[in-house]
């Protein structure tokens, strides 16, 4: 096997590490206080505090495997040397991919829906009221929600990393006999 593919695996698994911090940092900076000195955090809304737990999950699970990657990107031998470890990695980089991508859809999901649905609740709840103090308050929500969208959009990019991993993983599982061939 080249040594091209353990190298890829790191440069990936660093690109995973650095999107999910970045998306986690975004969605925990992400707040707003409304002309009634009300605030709102990423944090009250379940579904952005989702987005952030598996942002955290890819960040520790990029983490904890860098530096077996920097071994093997430099040795091209493992550091644990049985058939355990690329058995181990095929399958964890599947379920961190899933936990990132189902993250990016629900963060995406939530943003976009509340957006509109805040919009519309704004509209009826100002009826009578100027329009330039509705605008302002529209666009403290919108602003907040495009930042959490932000937050997802960038977790994307960490899930495609993990998925390129994944895949990657996968490569170097079949060139060496695994458990089950």
């Amino acid at each position: 096997m080249s040594k091209a593919i353990p190298a890829l695996v790191l440069v990936f698994r660093i690109l995973t590490l650095a999107a999910c911090v970045a998306s986690g940092l975004v969605l925990v900076l992400d707040k707003f206080k409304d002309e009634d000195g009300d605030k709102l955090h990423f944090y009250d809304i379940i579904t952005f505090r989702y987005v952030l737990s598996a942002a955290a999950i890819g960040a520790t699970y990029s983490l904890l495997q860098l530096p077996f990657n920097i071994y093997y990107a430099c040795t091209n031998k493992r550091l644990i040397r049985n058939r355990c470890m690329p058995e181990f990695d095929f399958y964890s980089d599947k379920v961190v991919t899933l936990v990132l991508a189902s993250g990016v859809g629900a963060g995406f999901a939530a943003g976009f829906e509340l957006k509109k649905f805040f919009k519309l609740l704004l509209q009826v709840a100002s009826l009578g009221i100027d329009d330039n103090n509705f605008d302002q308050e529209l666009a403290k929500f919108n602003d907040f929600f495009e930042k959490a969208i932000i937050s997802s959009g960038i977790l994307l990019v960490g899930a495609v990393c993990m998925a390129v991993v994944s895949i990657l993983t996968s490569i170097t599982r079949t060139s060496n006999s695994g458990f089950f061939g």
